[in-house]
């Protein structure tokens, strides 16, 4: 059984015990026990124990910086959401296609932010500059903050807050299980849970770290049970041998363990596999031994935003991939919503 996230290694930036949650986190950790050490900055982060590179990239996935965001100004996050809301960063997940290899980049330690109430406020302006249209946010463009917030709460405070919200509502992604503490939530139905699955193939070779999808799905029908609006990211939707059978198995399980009550809302959105050039190389540095096919005579070149391309499958590919799949939620969710395929 996965345990929830607890860290090796704590840094406190000085100005996060300026605010209420850093002190108490700091009292927190202090009371399990746990190594903390205090920086200037998370870029100040060094001496991340460890004899190598690989050694250092495992030991960074284990430390937690607990620090102040100081950029207010929110991406967009399309195609899921407006904008993304900064409430952390890094996973403590080893997925090996992730995208945050990259744009983490050498510093793949977890940083939570602390100036909670300064990030709301900027939605809060962000929503009153769309109003009257209801404007999302995702909180999980660049973490998986489930993960973190059996030790911050950040999360169920946030839900709280657009739970009172009639302008905004809240989004995120996860492939943890540890939701208990969010189960009493009062969401009044603003905030869309969603779980991250796949075939049982990409969940075991790809996702270490993670909890097992039977975990994700029971986790997912204790959020149905709550009363969140409820929905599953397929991604990276991956070509392997069986794959069709794989992804069928995985809509057959969720649609046994499903409650009839969270069926009439329920969204999927799926992403087919895709790396870029730098995304292949900082990969095979941190998992060599993955049996991640990233073959680019193989695939099709697509333009990415920051003009960095992506390599994602053949047209043909692409097609079956999308019918296989859309075929299969229609059978088994068919009141569901398909909210993309790219």
């Amino acid at each position: 059984m996965i345990k929830p996230f607890v860290p090796q290694l704590v840094y406190i930036e000085p100005r996060a015990l300026e605010y209420p949650l850093g002190v108490q986190l700091k009292k927190k950790f202090e009371d399990m026990g746990l190594e903390i050490r205090e920086t200037t900055s998370h870029n100040q982060v060094r001496n991340i124990p460890g004899d190598n590179d690989l050694q250092k990239y495992r030991n960074a996935k284990s430390t937690l910086v607990v620090g102040v965001r100081k950029t207010l100004n929110f991406d967009s996050s399309k195609p899921s959401a407006e904008y993304a809301i900064p409430f952390a960063t890094g996973c403590m997940g080893h997925c090996h296609y992730c995208y945050l290899q990259t744009t983490m980049g050498s510093k793949p330690y977890i940083r939570t932010y602390v100036n909670v109430e300064e990030i709301l406020d900027q939605a809060q302006k962000y929503m009153e500059e769309r109003a009257p249209q209801i404007t999302r946010f995702e909180a999980s463009c660049t973490s998986d903050i489930v993960g973190i917030d059996h030790l911050t709460h950040t999360l169920k405070h946030a839900i709280e807050y657009f739970g009172q919200s009639d302008l905004g509502r809240l989004r995120f992604v996860t492939k943890f299980h540890h939701v208990d503490h969010l189960l009493d939530a009062k969401h009044n139905g603003r905030t869309r849970f969603r779980f991250s699955v796949n075939a049982d193939y990409v969940i075991k070779y790809f996702e270490p770290g993670t909890s097992p999808l039977d975990m994700r799905i029971e986790a997912a029908k204790k959020v149905a049970e709550a009363g969140y609006p409820l929905g599953f990211i397929v991604a990276p939707i991956y070509i392997h041998e069986g794959w069709q059978e794989g992804y069928r198995q995985l809509f057959e399980k969720l649609d046994a363990a499903l409650p009839q009550s969270a069926r009439d809302d329920i969204t999927f959105e799926m992403i087919q596999h895709r790396f870029t050039k730098p995304a292949k190389r900082v990969i095979e540095k941190n998992y060599p031994k993955t049996k991640l096919e990233m073959n680019e005579e193989e695939r099709r070149y697509k333009w990415g935003r920051y003009g960095i391309g992506k390599y994602i499958y053949s047209k043909e590919e692409e097609l079956e991939l999308r019918e296989r799949l859309e075929s299969d939620i229609d059978k088994y969710f068919p009141n569901a919503k398909i909210e993309y395929f790219t």
